[in-house]
Order: C-alpha cells, then structure tokens, then sequence
C-alpha cells in the first residue's frame, strides 16, 4: 500500500528515498532546517481559522479561575500562538478543546502533536472529560463532574490486567448517552483505571529484552547487559549529555529533548514513568524491530529500497497507533531521522546510520 502524504511531506519523503543522502548530508539537511517543522500554533489554527482564539481562551481560563492575572495570562495565550512555547500540562489542551470546540480527534491530535501521547482512555480525569466534549458539555461541567467521582485506585499492573483495557475502556465510554449512564460505567471501572500506557510498555519490554538478553553467538550464550551497559552500547548514540542547549537550533533542541539515559529507563521497568515515544521508536531502530517474531517481507533482499521502507513505515505506524501515539510525521525532525535511519542498504545496520547523523549533528565523533 502506498504512503499517501502531504505535499511538504512528500517532499521530505523524497529527500530519504531518492536524494542519495550520505550521514554527514543528512545531518546537513537537519542542521540547515530544511524539515518544515509542524507547529502547534499552525495546527491549531488549522482546526479553528478564526481570529477570536485568544478571545475565546482567555474567558474559558476567567470561569476556571476568577483570580487569575489577566496580563500573565494573555503572554502565555499569545506565548502559545506565537510558538514561543506551548502548552505542557495536558489539560490545557482539554481546555482549549472546550473553549474552541474542537472535536474528540481535533483535541487526539493536537496532544499527539504536542505530547508523547494522544487521549489516555485509562485515565478516568481524560476519560470522563473526552466524554463531556464529544457530548456538547462546557469544560467547567465536566470538572465539576469529576469531582463528583470517587478516586480512581491506586495505578499498578496486577495479572490479568491486558493492553487491551485502554481500547475495551474507550468503546464502552463511547456507547454512554446520559450522565447516570456515565457515573455508572466509571464506578464499574474504577479498578481498571491508571495513568500508564499498557500496550507502550508491552513494546518496551519486548525490544528492551532484545538488548539485555543478547542473542547466542556462535553457540555461546553471552552475558546479560546491565540498563547502563544498554544505554551506553545501544541508546546513547553520541548524543550529548547534560541539558547544554543555548547554542543548538530548534531542530538540534527538537531530537535531543528528552533523550533516554540509564535512570529513565530504570524508572520505566519498575513502573514510575511511561514509555516516551522517542524510546519507542529508537528501541525499533537499534532492534530492527527484532522484538518481532513474524515474518518480515522487508527482510528480503530482493525487495527495493522503496518497498522496505514502507514495509517499515505500516509496521512502525502499527505500533504507534495501538499505543495511542501519534503516527509518523516527516515534518518532526526526529521522525524523519528514524525513517532515514530505517532506509539503510546493504549490510549497514538501522542503528550504525542513525549513530552517524547525530555525531555529525552535534559534533560529537570523537568525544
């Protein structure tokens, strides 16, 4: 099936597949900023082409808040639409979908955008206030409801408990029509609740697996890798560490944020902390997906660069969606690394190519 896409993302597209790209001029592309990087100010705007945003979200943000200093909260507003910054707390974003009507996949989006993750429909709050949008109810409404409902239990993962709840969740939610309705299904659920991703650490586990349990080699079964022995063989890749960022353009900013160390990932396996997406797709690209055990056409040799690439892409996207994640996106920087990361050829590995932009990048080969 071929990858229908955009035209400025087609473009990109055609940088990795046919522009004959070596490391170095990739890290070029990158470095020049020839990915027309997506904005959130430009989606949003988008999805609501009128004038009055600033208008509309300064009154939702009063009624939420009397109190609040009008002055402050109108930089942050022309802050956010200015791309200055945006939003980090989730909940601003269910705010903004109240206040400009977004719809249930509008608001998807712009979290998938913005966040690791689209609308968690484990998390009773987003669960709840996603019902209230879909159905027409102001935000206010829908808070107040909220604190209506007992808490939800404590969030730990206990056997039986699958990567399937999360979409078992949303249907059932979206069959409700009336608040009783509602009030019921919650309080039937309230042990299913919880703020991790299921089916992203279901991924997580598996590929990381892949990297603490090497494979045998000639026969002989090699020791088990420490997490710092992981990180340090497969997922540093060069990439600086230390939160130095002042003289870094925005594409340099964009790749290296939130770049996986040791303690992150430690904190994941033991359930502290969700599996960032960029964690994802570096675990697909340093495993070549080897956390699979289907058969891959993309394996086969006699498939042209094209094809195996887009094998990748469905496979990749596959993954990201049953995660709730946003798709690929070639005008994220980061994505458009990992897709030409992936269109290696002949015997040079995924990771091996990925490696050798950021060193390029960051300047960082020989440190």
């Amino acid at each position: 099936m071929a990858i229908v896409l955009t035209e400025l993302s087609g473009i990109a597209l055609d940088t990795i597949l046919y522009g004959h790209m070596t490391p170095q001029m990739a890290a070029a592309y990158l470095r020049e900023g020839q990915v027309s990087v997506r904005s959130f100010s430009r989606t949003l705007t988008e999805m609501y082409p009128y004038k009055d945003i600033i208008q509309r979200l300064t009154e939702l943000y009063l009624v939420i808040d009397p109190n609040t200093n009008l002055r402050s909260l109108t930089k942050k507003l022309q802050n956010w639409l200015s791309d200055r910054n945006q939003p980090s707390d989730r909940m601003d974003f269910f705010r903004i979908a109240f206040a400009l009507g977004l719809s249930e996949a509008e608001l998807d989006t712009l979290l998938g955008l913005c966040t690791d993750y689209g609308i968690q429909y484990r998390n009773s709050r987003e669960l709840v206030l996603t019902w209230f949008l879909r159905n027409g109810y102001g935000y206010r409404e829908g808070v107040e409801f909220c604190s209506s409902l007992p808490a939800p239990k404590e969030d730990w993962l206990v056997a039986g408990m699958t990567p399937r709840i999360t979409h078992e969740l949303q249907i059932e939610f979206q069959s409700l029509t009336t608040l009783a309705d509602l009030r019921s299904a919650y309080l039937d659920n309230q042990g299913r609740f919880g703020q991790l991703h299921l089916r992203a650490y279901f991924y997580f586990e598996r590929f990381l697996d892949q990297l603490i349990h090497p494979a045998p080699l000639f026969g002989m079964r090699e020791t088990d890798y420490s997490i710092e022995a992981v990180m340090e063989n497969y997922l540093s890749m060069h990439m600086p560490s230390g939160r130095r960022r002042l003289n870094y353009s925005l594409v340099q900013k964009l790749i290296k944020q939130n770049w996986p160390n040791a303690t992150s990932i430690k904190n994941i396996r033991s359930h502290k902390e969700d599996v960032p997406r960029k964690l994802l797709l570096l675990l697909y690209v340093v495993t070549e997906n080897g956390a699979s055990d289907a058969y891959r056409e993309s394996d086969e040799d006699y498939l042209s660069l094209e094809d195996r690439v887009q094998d990748h892409w469905w496979t990749l996207n596959a993954m990201l969606s049953d995660c709730s994640m946003a798709a690929l996106d070639l005008r994220n920087a980061f994505d458009w690394l990992i897709l030409y990361a992936i269109a290696c050829e002949g015997d040079e590995a995924m990771s091996e190519r990925l490696e050798q932009v950021i060193e390029e990048l960051y300047g960082t080969g020989n440190t």
